[in-house]
């Protein structure tokens, strides 16, 4: 018996194949059980116009059978079959595709099949984990069968042989194991279920396998049972994919435990978004909003990403490049028939369908979100407490480029409604004259809600969005406005609520002038101006920050950049009709040198009103004992 050689080429790609094309040498499972399913839909296919074939589809199986003794895994199909020439044009010749060819001859008929192929390449990751491949087959209406049987590079052999079903059998010998290879960890049962559950769950056609089971045996008693094991052959794969049913016939409960399963999640989803796309690209997806937050999905190692799908087989288990960044919370799978898969089935050749059912999906996951916040409030507050900060971060990313397709989503605590509101609900309430957006940033809600700086605008019922996290200055700065209304911190700046009036009658007389001169004299560089306050009520200092850098942002960048700090602009604000400046001026005009600690002491207090670090704090409080014993 000659044995023939591979094209030249042909053991290149081999070579290459075995080497380098495939990442992880598990996958050789899902290729083989995709050319069994294949070769399945193909006589599947001849069978609605063939009634010779004498079989309908719920006929066909693929069955997996492994012995640890011989080292051997066989997978066999009731399919198509091959016959010489099939053999030599589809093994011989290595990228040559028989599925491929199928599905073109077929044309448009080609939708109501499952085929997968594409490359016929697939076979030979075997190699991978084989040292020897017998291939038995028997093609739909020939009377010969033939055993084609290959080493590797060297050569492959084809020969006339006995089988009485139509359909192929295909025998792995598995590598010996090494330090560095445990190839017989494919021999055992649970290894080989877990590749059937992860790569092959969704091949139409049931994938058997006999396996061991235990159970009670009979008259063993209930107190102390006895168990023993049994041999039975079991369907791995689920087939139909839930994805491919209709969202209306499919229960809450069937979706909260496939997500909880395919995720390994303890808690139901919030909520399920099924898609169904034809058109330039045909593909289903189900996509979930988690029902909690991730224990590290805020840290660097949560990897983004969607399970990829092409006619039922896992080609990618998270890609990331058909979820934005601002939306990396969504869990789900995508299948689709019209991917341009490359040689291994692993990465894409082209990008330009992932493109188009990335954008779908992202319309998708903005359109639930914006339904949740219009009908179902308490569940988007929900969400909003798991992943709000998320979409704020994404307002900033990549300098604002996504800042219009989400700021409709975001909420801020309100001043004035005491809850969380949106910024088109803030917009709609804003007074007819005001011309800004107020906010103001702080540790907490609790904190903000007793700034001193605060305290004319609420008077005034100005409402006021709290700003409680560290990226939320940011995001005001790149979305700059909102409906034409500018973003302003209540805390630094001017407001501009009051009358002109009223900003005349808060202008300095010349004597509040040279009281202010004497506490910068007396501050140094410590502060940048001291200026009469237009925000302070029933308190007499307060620090701002004027245009630019706030106190939260210099705290934030400080925290996370500590070996270059930055340091925002400290403005002394007065209340001039505070007792405080009162006391302050008189000691200006009788005793500097006191009131030179009382400058001190308001500076301090301003600060620790802002939740700045004091210079000196003993020395803070020493002061305070000293003008107590006064």
């Amino acid at each position: 018996m000659a044995k023939k050689q591979f094209k030249a080429e042909s053991k290149r790609l081999l070579d290459l194949m075995v080497n380098s094309i495939y990442t992880h040498k598990e996958i050789f499972l899902r290729e083989i059980i995709s050319n069994a399913s294949d070769a399945c839909d193909k006589l599947s296919y001849k069978a609605l116009t063939d009634d010779s074939v004498g079989m309908t589809r719920k006929d066909f199986h693929i069955d997996l059978s492994v012995s640890p003794d011989e080292r051997t895994i066989t997978v066999r199909d009731n399919g198509i079959g091959m016959d010489k020439e099939d053999l030599e044009n589809n093994l011989g010749v290595i990228a040559s595709s028989g599925s491929f060819k199928f599905k073109q001859e077929v044309g448009d008929d080609a939708k109501n099949t499952d085929v997968i192929g594409q490359f016929g390449v697939g076979f030979y990751s075997a190699f991978m984990v084989a040292d020897k491949i017998t291939v038995t087959t028997k093609k739909f209406g020939s009377d010969t069968a033939y055993q084609w049987q290959s080493s590797g590079v060297d050569g492959y052999t084809i020969t006339e042989c006995d089988k009485d079903s139509v359909g192929t059998d295909i025998v792995m010998h598995l590598k010996p194991d090494t330090d560095d290879e445990n190839y017989g960890e494919y021999l055992q049962e649970w290894k080989l279920q877990d590749l059937i559950r992860r790569y092959s769950d969704y091949i139409r056609f049931p994938i058997r396998m006999e396996v061991t089971k235990s159970r009670k045996k009979e008259g063993s008693p209930d107190d102390k049972p006895e168990y023993e094991s049994y041999r039975e052959v079991e369907t791995l794969n689920s087939m139909v994919p839930i994805w491919q049913r209709r969202k209306s016939s499919v229960k809450k409960e069937e979706y909260d435990k496939f997500y909880r399963d395919k995720f390994s999640d303890y808690t139901d989803p919030q909520s399920v978004i099924a898609v169904s796309a034809e058109g330039t690209v045909t593909y289903k997806a189900l996509l979930f909003i988690p029902g909690a937050t991730p224990f590290d999905f805020y840290s660097k190692d949560y990897e983004k990403g969607l399970q990829l799908y092409s006619n039922g087989v896992l080609i990618m288990d998270k890609c990331a490049d058909l979820v934005p960044e601002y939306y990396r919370f969504i869990r789900g799978v995508v299948d689709s028939p019209d991917l341009s898969l490359n040689i291994s089935r692993e990465l894409l050749q082209h990008d330009r369908q992932l493109k188009v059912i990335a954008a779908n999906i992202e319309k998708k996951i903005k359109a639930e979100l914006v339904k949740m916040m219009k009908d179902d409030r308490p569940g988007y507050e929900t969400f909003w407490k798991n992943f709000g900060r998320q979409l704020k971060y994404g307002v900033v990313g990549e300098y604002g480029a996504h800042k219009d397709a989400l700021q409709d989503l975001l909420l801020f605590y309100s001043s004035t409604e005491k809850k969380l509101v949106s910024l088109d609900e803030y917009v709609s309430r804003m007074k007819e004259d005001q011309k800004t957006i107020y906010y103001a940033a702080g540790e907490n809600v609790s904190v903000i809600d007793k700034l001193p700086q605060i305290e004319g605008l609420k008077d005034d019922g100005v409402e006021i969005l709290y700003f409680t996290e560290e990226v939320d200055e940011f995001a005001a700065q790149i979305m700059h406005s909102y409906k034409d209304k500018e973003f302003r911190s209540a805390l630094d700046g001017k407001s501009e609520e009051k009358s002109d009036e009223q900003k005349d009658a808060d202008k300095p007389a010349d004597e509040s002038k040279a009281v202010f001169d004497f506490v910068k004299e007396a501050l140094g560089d410590g502060v940048k101006e001291v200026k009469a306050s237009d925000k302070l009520k029933s308190h007499p200092v307060c620090l701002s920050a004027g245009e630019g850098l706030s106190f939260e942002m210099e705290k934030y960048l400080n925290a996370v950049q500590p070996e270059h700090p930055v340091k925002a602009d400290r403005i002394l604000e007065l209340n001039t009709a505070h007792p405080a400046f009162a006391a302050l001026s008189k000691a200006v005009a009788d005793d500097t040198a006191t009131a030179k600690k009382y400058a001190t002491l308001l500076y301090d207090q301003a600060l620790l009103i802002a939740g700045l670090p004091l210079d000196d704090p003993s020395g803070y409080t020493d002061l305070v004992c000293e003008l107590l014993m006064k």
